[in-house]
C-alpha cells in the first residue's frame, strides 16, 4: 500500500528517496540503524497504517462485566470487534482523512502518535494486553522492507497503466488489483553486492 500510495503522489517518493540519500547516500544500501534517523520513512509508514490497515477490524474482545463506554451501555458478554479501517478515516480524529499525507505525523498534534497501542486513534497492531505480540518487529521490519525498496529502486508504472486504488476486504485488507511497477536499480552497483 505504501508503495501504490508513492506511485500516486511522487513527490512523497521523491521526499523519501531524497530523505535516505541524505541519511545513507547511494554507496550502501539501509542498515536496521539507519531508521531512527529517517523521520520521514517513518511518517510514511504511520500514514499508511492509518489509510490501509492491514486488518481494518481488530481481533473480537468480549466484555467480561457489564459496563459504560462513552455513554454507551455495554452488557456482560457482548462481543466488540473495533473498526480500525473507520478509525483511520474519521474527520473528527484527522483532517482531510482521505488525503495520504505523512506530513500530518512530523508536526502538530499528530507528530507524537505512534502505532504501538498507546494512541487510540492509531491501533493498526490493536492496543491494550491483547495487542499483536509481534508489532515490534512488525514495525522495524516494515520500516525496513519499505525504505530498502524506495532507497534500492527507482519506481514508475508500466506506460499506460492507471494505478488502482481499490482495497479487496476480508480478513486482510488488500489492494483488489495487485500494485504493478517497473522498477531499476538507483544505487551504485557496489552497493547490491
Amino acid at each position: 500500500w505504501a508503495l501504490a500510495e508513492m506511485l500516486k503522489n511522487p513527490n512523497i517518493l521523491i521526499r523519501a528517496q531524497k530523505e535516505l540519500d541524505e541519511v545513507i547516500g547511494r554507496q550502501r544500501v539501509l542498515v536496521e540503524s539507519d531508521l531512527p534517523k529517517l523521520p520521514y520513512l517513518e511518517a510514511i509508514c504511520k500514514e499508511t497504517y492509518r489509510m490501509h490497515p492491514s486488518t481494518p477490524l481488530s481481533v473480537p474482545r468480549m466484555a467480561t462485566e457489564a459496563c459504560n463506554v462513552n455513554g454507551y451501555y455495554i452488557p456482560k458478554n457482548t462481543r466488540l470487534n473495533v473498526n480500525i479501517w473507520a478509525i483511520g478515516r474519521d474527520p473528527n480524529v484527522w483532517s482531510n482523512p482521505l488525503e495520504f499525507n505523512p506530513e500530518r505525523f512530523l508536526r502538530g498534534k499528530s507528530a507524537k502518535v505512534d502505532p504501538t497501542g498507546v494512541h487510540f486513534e492509531l491501533i493498526p497492531f490493536g492496543a491494550g494486553r491483547r495487542i499483536c505480540a509481534g508489532y515490534r518487529m512488525a514495525i522495524v521490519v516494515i520500516q525496513y522492507i519499505l525504505g530498502t525498496l524506495v532507497h534500492s529502486f527507482e519506481w514508475k508504472l508500466p506506460n499506460g497503466q492507471e494505478l488502482s486504488m481499490d482495497e479487496a476486504f476480508g480478513l486482510t485488507l488488500q489492494k483488489a488489483v495487485p500494485l504493478s511497477a517497473i522498477i531499476s536499480p538507483r544505487l551504485l552497483s557496489d552497493a547490491y553486492v
